[in-house]
């Protein structure tokens, strides 16, 4: 298709990074990969010539995007791939390189972790995903500077448009520094030594009294227990716990003796 030249020409990529799908057929994977686009904090995705001119409003799309719907709101529709790779300065086929002549065919790790080193160019990086049943056109892929290859079982390597995107999202965004895991709980307290300390006297009388300690001769029994608190770093929460858990021992063992 001839490429219209009454659209206006694409801005640089956002933040560096343009995710370009080519003639795609299935609405449901241009959803999930503006969702797999926004999970790793990318926002820039340009459709070449999709079979459905409303791919991006339907139901099906929106769907499957889970709250990506701003991805696909600001996504662009053009009729060319160079339409799609204005302003890019590093294209990423995700294709198999032709037979006869076409560029490198490297892992994305390795190439990413070199175009996000610090003594590296700044590039603005497309990477080009191609139909779901042809995949790209080997004229695509020569308008691209490499051929990413996910490496996959060498028995079975296919992909789901939206899971190729998810992975390169992922590598692309470890390579350029990624995001800190955010805790879901806060840390918790570890026990003192002083709290430790009571811990093992309450056991004390507790081992004592259930027949387990021979108080007149406790050789090494409660210094090994010491160590084996230290080692264990307990919190504040399962000393309690552990305490607990003598003083029912203890109390098992007072009922048994009144019965007696």
């Amino acid at each position: 298709m001839t490429a219209n030249t009454d659209t206006p020409p694409l801005p640089p990529p956002v933040n560096g990074t343009r995710f370009v799908l080519v003639r795609t057929s299935h609405p449901g994977n241009v959803g999930a990969a503006a969702r797999a686009m926004k999970v790793m904090g990318f926002a820039d995705l340009v459709l070449v010539q999709p079979r459905f001119a409303d791919v991006l409003s339907q139901e099906e799309t929106v769907a499957m995007a889970s709250g990506a719907a701003d991805i696909l709101a600001r996504a662009r529709i053009v009729d060319s791939l160079d339409q799609a790779l204005a302003g890019v300065t590093h294209a990423c086929a995700t294709a198999m390189t032709p037979r006869d002549f076409g560029p490198p065919t490297v892992a994305p790790r390795a190439h990413f972790a070199a175009l996000a080193a610090p003594q590296a160019p700044a590039q603005a990086v497309a990477f080009v995903f191609g139909s779901e049943r042809f995949g790209m056109a080997n004229e695509d892929v020569w308008r691209c500077h490499a051929c990413l290859s996910i490496p996959t079982h060498p028995d079975y390597g296919s992909l789901n448009l939206a899971q190729a995107v998810q992975l390169i999202a992922y590598d692309w965004r470890m390579a350029l520094g990624g995001y800190p895991v955010q805790p879901r709980t806060a840390d918790a307290a570890l026990a003192g030594a002083d709290e430790v300390a009571g811990a093992l006297a309450h056991w004390q009388h507790t081992l004592a009294a259930i027949g387990f300690l021979d108080p007149a001769a406790p050789k090494k029994l409660m210094p090994r227990l010491n160590q084996l608190l230290n080692r264990a770093q307990l919190t504040r929460e399962e000393l309690h716990i552990l305490r607990g858990i003598a003083r029912a021992a203890a109390a098992a063992a007072n009922a048994a003796a009144s019965k007696d």
